[in-house]
């Protein structure tokens, strides 16, 4: 019966392919800060503007709590229905698009949610959102 005289070679973990990689890396982010700066060392005036909007993300939605009383409070402060539609009114000149999330209590009168629904359509607000929750298993 022959034995194995052959060793096994062990596996080894080649970190070539990883090391360049990495270096590339460097080289392209050194390259890029290059070039920020670059663009910057131009003095120029820059045309100005009397009104500019953001060129950002998307705004927040405007979240409208209704209280069992009838109570209108948005960002913490309770509002008068001319007081709310005049928001509405800015926001919707500011971002044609604003998102409106309207949280009535539970046990409120639905009237008045119904009221700021009214509000928010009278302004042309479209996307228009009633806040809720799951009921859990034990209620």
């Amino acid at each position: 019966m022959p034995l194995k005289t052959e060793t096994v070679e062990e596996p080894t973990l080649n970190l070539t392919p990883m090391i360049d990689i990495v270096f590339l890396l460097i080289i392209f982010f050194m390259v890029g800060t290059q070039f920020a700066q670059m663009e910057r060392q131009y003095d120029i005036e820059l045309p100005t503007v009397s009104v500019a909007r953001p060129l950002t993300s998307l705004p927040d939605e405007i979240v409208i709590n209704v209280r069992r009383n009838g109570d209108i409070i948005m960002k913490a402060q309770t509002l008068t229905h001319a007081e709310l539609r005049q928001q509405l009114r800015e926001a919707k000149r500011n971002y044609a698009d604003q998102a409106v999330v309207i949280r009535g209590e539970g046990n409120g009168e639905y009237q008045h949610v119904v009221n700021v629904l009214s509000i928010c359509h009278e302004e042309d607000i479209n996307s228009i959102s009633l806040a809720h929750r799951l009921k859990s298993e034990g209620e």
